[in-house]
């Protein structure tokens, strides 16, 4: 009951910082440790060692999208139905989330190991780059058996209003992270399966902080036995609110494998090299804007539940210009100083004068994709799941995939890079009309209300 008065009467502001900034501190924190591993790879290992790692990428994005699916799907379906007061429905829904992602990770394991070399010539792997990429990607695989449960459970404790509790799980990943990585590439002198080894072991330090939690009694959701019974109805209902989520990130993970292939033809190791980078870069600007509107759903769905839609406007409102200005400022940043992040991976004069060539491209639009990342997780936190793929699908799918295809027939590499300003300017353009469209439907219900 306290949590349903703090979501429903605290102040806005306040409330959006108590979860949102655990949520963005957390996501922050995640993707400066990816920027730091890549650092490590580059500067311990070398640059092929950077698109070994690029060419991996897609499988462990295609881990976290059905990791997210559950974890996403599962908090929406909990904020909804503790702000219609159901809990033992609350319960049943963790319940089966968490029978769900145990055997998405068991599948993952499995079916990985034996299809990895053939989904690595799939990805874009070159002859240079596919020890590399083997070689991270057999580690990796193994910590699939677990980390899917990290994923989806922090979702679930931040939609009980528990941020803080999921940060410190992402924290312990990350810090453990980062030097464990130091450790293994450099005194240790492991290479590539230092790197993966760093990385499967901290996640696990994560699981097995969030299997605590949970076996310690300490969420407000007390699954039991019954609740772990698979139910039909419930699954459905996850999966198809959080398939947004997993169209999103599949769609980063499919866009990741045509890239790699057009950048082996047109531009070959040292241009998947730079996307590597990029992509770890990139990762900084767009995590604490999914950190910043993971604070935001779990007001919207239980106030829409609720019935409170004044509230879900203004909450949706400093959602967008909030991110947004994170968005401008971060960045801005990077184009003024793009040089001085490059080098920071590798002291290759090509790849130097190429990646910041690449990078201000890339990032040209990425102040407006903030509307666009506020507006589809607005509608899958309502429940509206047809807007919500079509949202999560306009930027990559529908728009990125068609330029990246025909503007390099016409100029080359630089064809790929304007390719991601593009699709995120029109992607913006579409979330805007239909965010727009949802905020007067909310008005008129008000009225009529």
């Amino acid at each position: 009951m306290s949590r349903g008065h703090m979501l429903e009467k605290e102040k806005i502001g306040r409330l959006m910082m108590k979860l949102a900034v655990p949520a963005t501190v957390s996501m922050l924190v995640n993707a400066l440790y990816n920027l730091v591993d890549t650092i490590f790879i580059g500067r311990g290992i070398g640059y092929l060692a950077i698109g070994g790692l690029t060419i991996v990428f897609p499988v462990q994005t295609l881990i976290m999208a059905a990791s997210l699916m559950i974890g996403v799907g599962g908090s929406s379906v909990i904020s909804r139905s503790l702000g219609a007061k159901d809990f033992e429905r609350a319960q049943r829904v963790a319940g089966n989330s968490f029978v769900a992602i145990s055997a998405l990770g068991v599948f993952v394991c499995v079916l990985g190991l034996i299809f990895i070399n053939p989904l690595l010539r799939i990805f874009g792997a070159t002859a240079e780059l596919f020890p590399y990429a083997k070689e991270y990607l057999q580690v990796i695989l193994v910590g699939s058996l677990y980390f899917p449960f990290v994923i989806s459970s922090n979702n679930i404790i931040r939609a009980e209003g528990k941020a803080r509790v999921a940060m410190v799980s992402m924290l312990i990943g990350a810090v453990g992270n980062v030097i464990l990585d130091y450790i293994f590439i450099f005194p240790f002198q492991m290479g590539v399966f230092g790197a993966a080894l760093a990385t499967i072991l901290s996640q696990l330090a994560s699981a097995i902080f969030v299997f605590l939690y949970f076996k310690r009694g300490h969420s407000t959701l007390q699954v039991q036995l019954r609740h772990l019974k698979p139910e039909r109805e419930i699954l459905r209902e996850i999966t198809t609110v959080g398939f947004a989520s997993f169209a999103r990130n599949s769609a980063g993970s499919l866009i990741i494998i045509i890239v790699n292939n057009l950048l082996g033809v047109y531009g070959g190791n040292m241009a998947i090299s730079i996307y590597g980078i990029i992509q770890r870069f990139t990762k900084v600007l767009f995590l604490p804007l999914f950190g910043i509107v993971q604070g935001m759903q779990p007001i919207v769905g239980y106030n829409y539940g609720a019935k409170n839609l004044s509230r879900v406007k203004r909450t949706v409102r400093l959602s967008i210009i909030s991110s947004m200005l994170f968005a401008v400022t971060s960045s801005g940043l990077a184009q003024l100083f793009p040089d001085q992040l490059i080098r920071l991976f590798s002291t290759e004069a090509v790849l130097i004068k190429e990646g910041v060539y690449a990078l201000r491209l890339v990032i040209l639009m990425v102040p407006i994709v903030a509307v666009q990342i506020v507006g589809a997780a607005f509608f899958q936190a309502i429940g509206k799941v047809i807007p919500a793929i079509i949202l999560t699908l306009s930027r990559e799918i529908l728009l990125f995939i068609p330029f990246v295809l025909i503007l390099p027939r016409f100029f080359g590499l630089f064809g790929i890079w304007v390719s991601f300003p593009v699709a995120d300017f029109f992607a913006a353009l579409i979330t805007t009309i239909l965010l727009i469209r949802e905020m007067r439907m909310m008005e008129r219900e008000l009225i009529l209300g």
